[in-house]
């Protein structure tokens, strides 16, 4: 790794870090930099309306004849900036290190590719998919499923994800349900007593909830060895949706996040949640992603992979675009940068981690363009 790599892939990704591409706000400049640093790429556009009517903008981007090759993947938008003291977008550089929201999951991984490719022969054909929304609701991996004629055309043979893993090569990873349980109540002030508080019909369900939880835990049909942790739990988030202390609670609102390998079957524990919301008259809503994505361990993606870094694939509990993405190509997760460090104030990724990154790319799409 020479010191030009280090300065030039860490300028790259100083200015995303720079564009502020938070999942609420439009990704449209971080796309339309994305697509000014790839000269001689063909692009497709993919654009579409979130549900907040903000606009988003998805790029899949191809270079070369044919079809084959290895595609990279990442997303644009980043999590709130929530508990930063510093200013998040800086991209402020220090010792070696970039600083800023971001700046590990995934403006740095995505500054990697742009550099593997940018230098790359231009006799390697490959692929490009960058999408939005991936922190919120993965539409943009959904979108680029669903729509993405060029994608389908250019049949690539694996996608890396770039994913902060360290450059450990991920095979596969959970998917998730977000089931929604609310319970109506009747709003007055709270000291007249004609109020009914929608909270009070919930302590039965979360007691249910609660058996389910542990059973999680501890039923070994339920767990998966091959992932750390075995279990998975289900996490629930109450919301009174801004409620004031002197008024009864109209909605009370239980979102809670269920996680599954390949191989288990979620759909016991959906129906127990269903069946403990109807039981003690609560609504009942779902929502998913596509199948947890999962690659065996001597799949030829996975073998290079691990040949190109030296590491031994592992599994992951966090959720990627995978679901969506690997309905088209085989997938595997793995980029530079800490995951660890990634949603929290004071996020950072060392210049040097950005720069291997991009010589392992570039090494893996030479390799896949020559088989």
């Amino acid at each position: 790794m020479s010191d030009d790599t280090a300065a030039e892939v860490g300028a790259l990704a100083r200015e995303l870090v720079r564009i502020d591409s938070r999942s609420s706000l439009s990704n449209r400049p971080v796309a339309e930099a994305i697509e000014a640093h790839l000269p001689g790429f063909t692009f497709e556009r993919i654009d579409y309306t979130d549900p907040a009517g903000v606009t988003k903008r998805c790029l899949v981007g191809r270079r070369g004849a044919g079809t084959g090759g290895l595609a990279f993947s990442g997303h644009m938008d980043t999590v709130p900036d929530t508990g930063w003291h510093d200013d998040p977008w800086s991209g402020r550089i220090a010792e070696g290190v970039l600083h800023g929201l971001g700046s590990a999951d995934m403006k740095g991984p995505l500054a990697a590719v742009l550099f593997a490719a940018r230098h790359l022969p231009a006799r390697v054909p490959l692929t490009v998919a960058f999408t939005a929304d991936e922190e919120t609701t993965n539409q943009g991996a959904s979108e680029v499923a669903a729509r993405s004629q060029l994608l389908r055309e250019a049949r690539p043979a694996g996608m890396i994800i770039t994913e902060p893993t360290r450059m450990v090569p991920v095979r596969g990873h959970r998917s998730y349900y977000l089931f929604r349980v609310g319970a109506a109540g009747v709003q007055a002030h709270s000291s007249t007593g004609r109020g009914r508080n929608a909270n009070w019909a919930l302590p039965e369900f979360l007691a249910e909830m609660r058996t389910l939880h542990e059973m999680l835990r501890t039923d070994p049909a339920l767990q998966d060895a091959a992932y750390d942790p075995p279990f998975t739990d289900l996490n629930p988030v109450i919301d009174n949706f801004g409620t004031a202390d002197n008024v009864t609670v109209p909605r009370a609102e239980v979102r809670m996040s269920y996680r599954y390998s390949q191989r288990i079957d979620p759909a016991p524990v959906v129906a127990a949640v269903r069946a403990a919301a109807e039981r003690h008259g609560l609504s009942f809503a779902e929502e998913h992603d596509g199948p947890p994505p999962e690659l065996a361990v001597d799949h030829p993606l996975v073998a290079r992979c691990v040949a190109a870094t030296g590491t031994p694939a592992a599994t992951a509990p966090f959720g990627t675009d995978a679901p969506e993405l690997a309905t088209l190509v085989p997938c595997v997760i793995m980029g530079p940068g800490d995951i660890g460090l990634a949603h929290a104030p004071g996020e950072h990724v060392p210049l040097a981690e950005l720069a291997r990154g991009a010589e392992v790319f570039a090494r893996l799409a030479c390799e896949m363009a020559e088989a």
